[in-house]
């Protein structure tokens, strides 16, 4: 076991956005509690929890690998639609304590799926400005009809019962 520092840095952090990750046309990870993970001159990795994962199409493998800063992987591939994505997903069940963050979480092969950050407004319907989109959701085109059912009226009358 080895341990980060100068000459090999591992930082681990909480993602500022919500990270998805597609394979083919399927969302099958979408999460606004992401970790990032930094290693070295390493790319990025995003480890996502299980809980947001779409797990009915992972399947366990027998692969595994070790990292002297991590520990032991074990490896997923994706099956859907007819394709098969081979150990695209791995997982450090039991990481070295130093990486104790990312325990059971998942990463993705980014050759494999497609990996990417989302506005979490555009997808996340409890976001700061849902009132906002609640009040546009009650507007109508002019035609009489809204896509919403409209609010009840706040007047009796329509020019507000003055007379």
């Amino acid at each position: 076991m080895k341990l980060p520092g100068p000459d090999h840095p591992i930082t681990i952090a909480a993602a500022k956005q919500r990270w998805r990750v597609r394979y083919g046309p399927h969302v099958i990870a979408d999460s606004g509690d992401a970790l990032v993970l930094k290693e070295a001159t390493y790319p990025q990795v995003i480890y996502f929890p299980r809980e947001d994962v779409s797990m009915e199409f992972l399947g366990r493998t027998d692969h595994s690998t070790h990292c002297p800063y991590k520990g032991d992987a074990s490896y997923y591939s994706i099956a859907m639609d007819g394709d098969v994505a081979e150990n695209a997903v791995w997982s450090y069940e039991a990481p070295f304590p130093a990486m104790a963050q990312i325990a059971g979480r998942l990463a993705f092969y980014p050759n494999k799926v497609e990996i990417y950050a989302v506005d979490d407004a555009a997808v996340n319907p409890h976001h700061a400005n849902a009132d906002v989109d609640a009040a546009v959701q009650h507007t109508d085109e002019g035609d009489g009809l809204s896509q919403r059912d409209r609010w009840p009226p706040n007047v009796s009358e329509a020019d507000g019962g003055v007379r």
